[in-house]
């Protein structure tokens, strides 16, 4: 069984075009609702998804961790996260699926460095490539964008990473799993729809997350290798 997993929070607005965008690609898709007060849980229900929700807002990494149990507890196959705010693109699903189909890949992550994506907010540009050296210098991964949402997980990823960052750290935490567990990993190029707050309040918000990872990336300790390829538009690249 392949899923397609999305951790929501008060995503009322793009949350039903997403799943029914989704469900043509996998066998099912499950949202997990953190704690939502708007209509999030019920549209994602009528779009098709199954719902699983929080009775209060734990955060994105406690929904992420909720998605890995339950594909865990259901036998899942390939486990697709992405984002339920319309960011991430349904339509390129299969480009990571396929990768871990025919490359026998553990871990596939939709990169936005790997396009001249223009549309790509300056200070998020900064701030990916920041946290991602960082991750690079602590681990001996080779990442382009180490905090997109947009990963694919093998049967094997998803019975050995158990998340536990409940925030936005967990991407971070998930990358140095896969470094620890001697996973193998590989990238694909994805392109990006950026709506919402005002650049002054992203920009901030931003800035507070980077902080944040960027010290977790320093506190903790990775010893063991992973294997890492990436995939430029169909092409293996070391």
């Amino acid at each position: 069984m392949n899923v397609v997993c999305i951790p929501a929070y008060n995503e009322e607005i793009k949350i039903k075009e997403v799943v029914k965008k989704a469900l043509p690609y996998v066998d099912k898709v499950i949202v997990c609702d953190d704690g939502s007060t708007d209509k999030t849980a019920v549209l994602a229900k009528k779009a098709g998804a199954t719902v699983i929700s929080h009775e209060t807002n734990l955060g994105y990494g406690a929904a992420i961790s909720t998605l890995f149990d339950y594909c865990r507890k259901n036998n899942a196959e390939i486990m697709v996260t992405l984002d339920g705010d319309g960011q991430h693109n349904p339509d390129q699903v299969p480009d990571l699926v396929n990768v871990i189909l025919k490359h026998n890949v553990d871990v596939v992550i939709g990169s936005r460095s790997l396009r001249d994506d223009k549309d790509l907010p300056s200070y998020r540009r900064t701030g990916i490539k920041i946290i991602t050296s960082t991750i690079n210098s602590a681990t001996n991964l080779k990442v382009t964008d180490s905090q997109s949402g947009f990963r694919a997980y093998s049967r094997t990823a998803i019975d050995l990473i158990h998340p536990s960052e409940s925030g936005m750290s967990v991407s971070t935490e998930i990358l140095l799993k896969i470094s620890n567990n001697g996973l193998s990993m590989a990238e694909v190029p994805i392109t990006v729809s950026y709506t919402g707050n005002t650049w002054v309040t992203c920009y901030w918000n931003y800035v507070k997350v980077c902080v944040n990872k960027t010290s977790n990336v320093l506190l903790w300790n990775t010893r063991n290798h992973t294997f890492h390829i990436r995939f430029d538009y169909g092409h293996i690249v070391s």
